[in-house]
């Protein structure tokens, strides 16, 4: 008796088992891929799921490219006999109907509100606009164009779902545009913008600057287009201190200009001379005096702070001023009122590559002053001093802004032609506090004290976010805040905590999702095909 030939249609259910595993996986891999875009979980990396993506989809490919390999006259007979003539249907049909939710959705997409306002079918309303922000939307008197400056880098998704909301809501009166500062970086200084994520509003001739994408914060700056108020802020002069007009790097002239197309107005202030505070002062920037201010100064200045006001320090080291050995009332001021201490050193950071007088920073404290900077940018002080916080005085809250890494140190005795080193008997540990900001919870008075002035000068105001730093600080210092309060909403959690499910429920929860669901849906299919061949 005559023995069987080994064939290749014998083993070409293998290349549909691969093919039919490696569609389960695919499948799998993708619903993974989805809920990470959908952020319901979260990965440290997506390369092992991509790696893993392909190879599902690889070995799908190669398993039925040998199955029709291995038997040709059977691919052959699907694609011209009965089967394929109804298999035909079902596809066109499929099609079809893709077809058409797929251009029912890019119609939905393009034009969002073409059917009204989107429905909000969340269990908290938390895409439903505040009553105060549609107050302010429904109170404009003209249009409102919102230009937000937002760099690749930068994730705009969740600040354009709120811009369109806003404009859904306005009844013709808000728009928006989205603008690259690193591609146009004109458009940007023109704009007063010296950050990423920043969304300017104009209504007209009027403009305001919302430092992040937020709904609180887009209202607060519409209801300032609304209630147009005089900002005006002052810098104190007499003791050397650089220019605020353009001519050399050592000028604020940018820093000015900056201010200005954010509606503030920009005065200098020489105390000495008119031994008053102006009324109408949202803040007092002591910028780079080369000289100790007078102790009569002081006084005012304390005055004005326990009235209220606001103060915003940089003062440069010690060595590279004319200070000597005089005494520093504003010093010690901040140092009674405030626990802030301007620390006789200057630091040196082995962090900067170039230059160990350059400290450089991208560790921030959480704060207002650093709502944009964290995560996204580092701040250079040339030639800076350490801050030193002591215990807080009473109803004061204190806040170290600019942290250094512990590559640094504060040296106390910098000789010429010598190279520093660490001595720690005498220099300061890092990491190091290079700004702090203080706020006295019952006289509302404000202090920010920046160890160096020289970040803020024309020279170092556009690198990395040195603008945004000096620019944020003005802001929180001179701003008038809670100008609107938007309700609170309670999140609903729509996660699963399977920290707190049982074993024996997250075993169920696997075996269903993972093979019991794509199992039936395998078994349909192969019953249906097995059923369909024994008729014939």
């Amino acid at each position: 008796m005559a023995k069987k030939k080994n064939t290749p249609a014998k083993y070409a259910f293998i290349g549909l088992i691969v093919a039919l595993l490696a569609c389960i996986s695919t499948g799998l891999i993708g619903a993974a891929k989805g809920m990470l875009a959908l952020k319901l979980f979260t990965l440290e990396s997506t390369d092992g799921i991509n790696l893993a993506l392909e190879i599902s989809a690889g070995l799908l490919i190669v398993g039925l490219a040998a199955y029709a390999l291995m038997t040709p006259d059977a691919v052959r007979r699907f694609f011209t006999g009965r089967q394929a003539r109804y298999g035909s249907n079902s596809l066109i049909l499929t099609v079809a109907v893709i077809g058409i939710l797929f251009v029912a959705n890019m119609l939905a997409f393009q034009n969002p509100t073409f059917l009204g306002a989107p429905w909000d079918l969340t269990a908290d309303k938390s895409n439903t606009l505040a009553p105060e922000t549609l107050q302010a939307l429904a109170t404009l008197p003209e249009k409102v164009t919102a230009t937000a400056f937002y760099s690749s880098s930068l994730d705009s998704t969740s600040a354009k779902a709120l811009l369109l909301n806003f404009k859904t809501n306005s009844k013709g009166k808000f728009d928006y545009t989205f603008v690259n500062p690193d591609q146009d970086p004109l458009a940007a200084r023109e704009a007063g913008i010296t950050g990423d994520g920043k969304i300017l509003l104009q209504m007209g001739k009027t403009k305001e600057i919302a430092a992040y994408a937020s709904e609180s914060e887009l209202t607060q700056a519409l209801i300032r287009i609304l209630s147009p108020e005089a900002r005006v802020v002052y810098f104190l002069q007499g003791h050397g201190e650089p220019s605020l007009e353009a001519g050399g790097d050592l000028s604020f002239s940018i820093a000015k200009t900056t201010l200005e197309s954010k509606n503030y107005t920009v005065n200098t202030l020489d105390l000495l001379s008119t031994n008053k505070i102006p009324d109408d002062a949202l803040a007092v920037i002591i910028a780079g005096p080369l000289k100790p201010l007078a102790t009569s100064e002081v006084s005012l200045l304390k005055k004005y702070v326990d009235a209220g006001g606001s103060l915003v320090v940089l003062e440069d080291p010690i060595a590279v001023t004319e200070f000597g050995d005089s005494p520093d009332p504003l010093a010690d001021y901040l140092t009674s009122d405030w626990g802030i201490t301007l620390n006789k050193d200057i630091v040196l950071d082995l962090e900067s590559t170039q230059n160990m007088l350059q400290a450089v920073s991208r560790q921030f404290s959480v704060h207002p002053i650093t709502q944009n900077l964290t995560n996204n940018y580092f701040v250079i002080l040339p030639q800076a001093r350490s801050i030193s916080l002591e215990t807080a005085p009473e109803n004061v809250t204190l806040t170290p802004i600019i942290l250094t890494s512990e590559k640094s140190w504060g040296e106390t005795e910098l000789v010429s032609g010598e190279t520093p080193e660490f001595d720690p008997a005498k220099d300061i540990p890092g990491p190091l506090n290079l700004a702090a900001a203080g706020e006295n919870t019952v006289t509302a008075g404000r202090v920010v004290v920046f160890g160096n002035s020289l970040f803020a000068t024309d020279q170092a105001f556009d690198a990395y976010g040195n603008g945004n730093m000096i620019i944020n600080s003005i802001d929180w210092a001179a701003e008038q805040e809670n100008l609107i309060n938007i309700t609170p909403r309670n999140q609903t959690p729509r996660m699963l905590d399977v920290g707190k499910l049982n074993p024996v429920t997250l075993v169920i929860i696997a075996l269903v999702t993972i093979f019991v669901l794509p199992g039936l849906v395998v078994f349909a299919g192969v019953s249906s095909w097995l059923a369909r061949r024994k008729r014939g």
